[in-house]
């Protein structure tokens, strides 16, 4: 297969589409976490389909201090690694091309969501991301939009926005795409030193600590669940030996441990050995939200069943990173 480059939507919508365009949205930089995406937008896509990787570093999503002028730009190696993973355009258009009266003065705004989270720590980000997702599902005119759950927040509102405003196009999620040894691929991992890149590994092993725990809770309490609760019944548990078992599981499930702050802490106890590493981990935040809007769990486990997200954002160094799971409350009822 051989990909095309394209610089202007013109050309793009001169290409005679015979099935359903899959589009996957990128700053560039691209690696193994993107060439998923291609992929499984092409299986998507099916063999008439058409899949479109854009390659455009959006201004305005980067606030002040942060690293656009350093962002990387790669689109030779771009252009390569898109055809291997099946894609059949690379639409990569200027800052003219996709803001052609200098910067919008009508853009999107995120709403609360926006405000949390990322959205705190960066003003402003998840408007400019909007905006120029916004503008490229137009100038790209797809059936389906790919997008990493890595990005959690990010999908999120590109769920939510295309919900509220009637965009017509598929959102689909791609799971986190990780190293061997855990840390989630990014393009800002090529900033981060040898030393750097050990500390790093302490977001995905925190995030991999909650986990752990949370499945152990789920545990407790489905055992918990099967546990009986009257005095004939437990004597006849006792008969067979299983009631210190159900104790133990009942004091378990039922106390103080069982809730989502046993989660963070399990997480956070990572963290903190990781802020006395050479070079230290500096938190931003770890938080365990309803995907739904990113507002905080909180209160008794008992009181929360559905899906969650556990997030952490950390700088290593001067480098900035962010990873998620998605975890899932009382699954085993």
């Amino acid at each position: 297969m051989t990909t095309t480059l394209l610089r202007t939507a013109a050309e793009l919508h001169a290409r005679t589409r015979g099935g359903r365009r899959a589009v996957v949205m990128t700053m560039g930089a691209l690696h193994e976490g993107h060439a998923t995406l291609v992929r499984t937008a092409r299986e998507l896509a099916g063999p008439d389909g058409e899949v479109a990787v854009t390659v455009f570093v959006n201004p305005l999503q980067f606030g002040q201090g942060e690293d656009l002028d350093r962002y990387p730009r790669t689109l030779d190696a771009d252009l390569k690694l898109a055809e291997q993973a099946g894609a059949d355009v690379v639409f990569a258009p200027s800052v003219d091309e996709v803001y052609p009266g200098g910067e919008p003065q009508v853009r999107i705004t995120a709403g609360p969501m926006g405000e949390r989270l990322e959205g705190s720590s960066r003003p402003g980000h998840f408007d400019g991301m909007l905006t120029v997702v916004a503008k490229l599902l137009h100038l790209t005119r797809p059936d389906i939009a790919l997008f990493g759950q890595k990005d959690a927040q990010q999908l999120a509102l590109i769920r939510r926005m295309t919900r509220d405003l009637n965009f017509g196009v598929e959102i689909v999620a791609v799971p986190t795409v990780r190293e061997e040894d855990g840390l989630a691929l990014s393009s800002r991992n090529r900033y981060l030193s040898a030393a750097g890149r050990r500390t790093a590994l302490a977001l995905s092993q925190a995030l991999f600590a909650g986990r752990d725990r949370h499945a152990a809770q789920e545990a407790l309490r489905a055992r918990a669940r099967q546990v009986p609760a009257t005095r004939a019944r437990a004597e006849a548990l006792s008969a067979i030996g299983e009631s210190r078992a159900a104790a133990d599981a009942h004091a378990v499930a039922k106390g103080a441990p069982g809730s989502p702050a046993a989660i963070r802490a399990a997480a956070r106890l990572v963290l903190d050995e990781a802020a006395r590493l050479d070079p230290p981990l500096e938190l931003d935040y770890l938080a365990l939200v309803d995907p739904s809007d990113f507002t905080e769990i909180t209160g008794p486990e008992d009181d929360f069943t559905g899906e969650a997200v556990l997030a952490v954002a950390a700088r290593v160094g001067t480098t900035r990173l962010i990873d998620n799971i998605p975890l899932t409350f009382g699954a085993a009822s």
